[in-house]
């Protein structure tokens, strides 16, 4: 299949084009068109022009175009899916590629429901008040390899939902997902030309998006470090940002919790997606009286779970997705490896050209390893000692991320009491990772500015403007 870049509802070849690579093989997997920067400027200028048409919709039409999306997602679910496998890794079993494309669909037509109305503040015979939201204009999605087609969706249908216009910038290890759906929703004459664009390119692109002057605010999810460069560059302008940033998320272990029935709930907290998620729980802490159980009962599950290609039908997890992330989980299991950690299970590099890593339980992990402070993305849980509770959660608290956390106990309403001391922007008790989109989600601390999902992520999208009128 051919790609192209999408601008102003027509096809764009670009000069370039760049390799993307099946994780699971290490193989070329197709030619990416390579966007540039006059790409992006004539992306941002379509969207300009198409905004003003857009906003002014009547907002049964929006929702409607949102209803068509969601209906054509569905209906191409396993042409989607079979493209995240290839490119991404996510196997075709379990919580994988098809439940990416399943929670598109059910993210858009969630989203399809709401709205914000206007409020009226104050209504007397003297005066009347009202607060409108007013969609903010050019938005800038620009999205992670993790999660590259249902990321784009929680950035894009609420932009579209409000009224507002959007340049997408994917990814370049896992694009293909993307141009081909907004290759679909282009042919299929759902939008008005120039609503929706989606421009690949480098880090010049993305620097771009960050000072464009006719950007009105950019949706980014990624690193810490990436973030920060958004923001930075995107204060010229005054952009709004809604920044999901890296977590290192912490889960607390009561003491005298019986894990064995809590075994599967920790298990896809953990390792869904190999462990590349942003709310996986990647640092877990057992009290010393059930530190030996709990680390038995992790290996012992996690050796009964299939990790290879995606592609063959009883795989459970795949492969990480880039080079980049593989050789950073060897690093980190070795750095553990090397300062006295006990590796449970896994923490070999296998042989071959993919990416595929197996699951992995560290033993005696503590906060001098770079598994345990630094966030690892990957297939690899570090189980980390504690004997007294305030300690724990101390410790849990110590990093400068915050973006979920959990405690797991016998007694939901005693774990909770804990859950609620910890710092995060979701606290889950006997349980991690689970979103809804009815329910907010956003991190704290370095863990990004703003909130999605549900009115509050809508509300991201649009500015507050008062009407007041003298009677």
């Amino acid at each position: 299949m051919t790609y192209s870049l999408i601008i102003d509802g027509k096809a764009v070849d670009a000069r370039e084009s760049f390799d993307v690579i099946n994780p699971a093989t290490g193989e070329v997997l197709a030619a990416c068109p390579q966007g540039s920067v006059a790409d992006l400027d004539n992306a941002v200028a379509a969207a300009k022009r198409a905004f003003p048409g857009w906003a002014a919709k009547p907002d049964a039409e929006r929702q409607e175009a949102l209803g068509k999306i969601a209906d054509l997602i569905e209906a191409h679910q396993a042409e989607l899916a079979a493209l995240i496998t290839a490119e991404q890794g996510k196997p075709q079993a379990g919580p994988g590629a098809p439940f990416e494309v399943g929670g598109c669909v059910a993210w858009t037509r969630v989203t399809q429901g709401l709205s914000v109305e206007p409020e009226v503040l104050i209504d007397t015979d003297e005066e009347r008040v009202e607060l409108i939201r007013e969609p903010v204009g050019v938005v800038a999605s620009i999205t992670p390899w993790n999660w590259p087609l249902m990321i784009a969706v929680w950035h894009v249908m609420p932009a579209l939902r409000a009224g507002c216009t959007v340049v997408m910038k994917p990814s370049p290890y896992t694009p293909l997902s993307t141009l081909r759906l907004v290759q679909m929703i282009t042919e299929a004459g759902i939008l008005p030309a120039g609503v929706l664009n989606v421009v690949t390119g480098d880090a010049e692109v993305g620097d771009r998006i960050s000072g464009h002057p006719d950007i009105d605010k950019i949706a980014f999810t990624g690193s810490i470090a990436t973030g920060r460069r958004i923001m930075e560059r995107a204060g010229s302008t005054l952009k709004r940002l809604t920044l999901e940033l890296g977590g290192n998320d912490a889960g607390i272990v009561l003491p005298g919790t019986d894990m064995s029935k809590r075994m599967e709930d920790l298990f896809w907290g953990s390792f869904i997606n190999a462990g590349q998620t942003c709310s996986c729980l990647k640092r877990l802490y057992v009290h010393d009286d059930d530190y030996d159980a709990v680390c038995e009962g992790l290996a012992n599950f996690v050796g009964g779970i299939k990790v290879g290609n995606g592609a063959e039908p009883d795989t459970l997890i795949g492969p990480l997705s880039n080079k980049m992330q593989f050789d950073k989980i060897v690093e980190l299991v070795e750095d553990a490896r090397t300062k006295g950690a006990r590796i449970l299970t896994g923490g070999e590099k296998p042989n071959g050209k993919g990416y595929i890593y197996p699951l992995t339980i560290i033993a005696d992990a503590t906060e001098e390893m770079r598994v345990v402070n630094e966030e690892q993305f990957g297939p690899v849980l570090p189980v980390i000692r504690y004997g007294d509770l305030d300690d724990a959660i101390a410790r849990a608290n110590a990093l400068e991320v915050g973006l979920g956390a959990s405690a797991w106990g016998n007694d939901p309403e005693e774990a909770a009491k804990v859950a609620r001391k910890l710092v995060a922007g979701t606290r889950w008790v006997n349980r991690h990772g689970v979103l809804n989109p009815t329910v907010p989600m956003g991190g704290v601390k370095q863990s990004g500015i703003g909130v999605e999902f549900g009115e509050e992520g809508l509300r991201e999208y649009t500015t507050v403007q008062i009407l007041s009128i003298a009677k």
